[in-house]
């Protein structure tokens, strides 16, 4: 089952390479943090090498920052990420998620 998801995940990575260099850390947001965090959060845009991205709330903007270093390992695969910007849903002016 490792190999499988090893191989799907070099798929999705060749994939997004593929693509138009600013759109990859977009799409590859949901790769780097994973399916509940992605579900969770929202990318703002990215420029100059920043990805934003939109948090529900101050304590998970706190949690997130640990794994900066994990996310940016994997975003750094396809794209030019040089650091991530949280940013609370009440900071962005962004609906309030509801999601799980």
């Amino acid at each position: 089952m490792q190999s499988a998801r090893e191989g799907l995940r070099k798929i999705v990575v060749d994939a997004i390479r593929r693509g138009p260099s600013a759109e990859a850390p977009v799409h590859g947001w949901p790769l780097a943090c994973g399916a509940t965090v992605a579900a969770r959060t929202r990318v703002l845009g990215y420029s100059d090498g920043v990805l934003r991205v939109e948090v529900p709330d101050a304590q998970w903007r706190s949690e997130l920052l640990g794994l900066v270093p994990r996310y940016l390992s994997t975003l750094t695969q396809f794209a030019k990420v040089r650091r991530i910007e949280f940013v609370t849903a009440q900071e962005s002016g962004g609906a309030k998620r509801t999601g799980s």
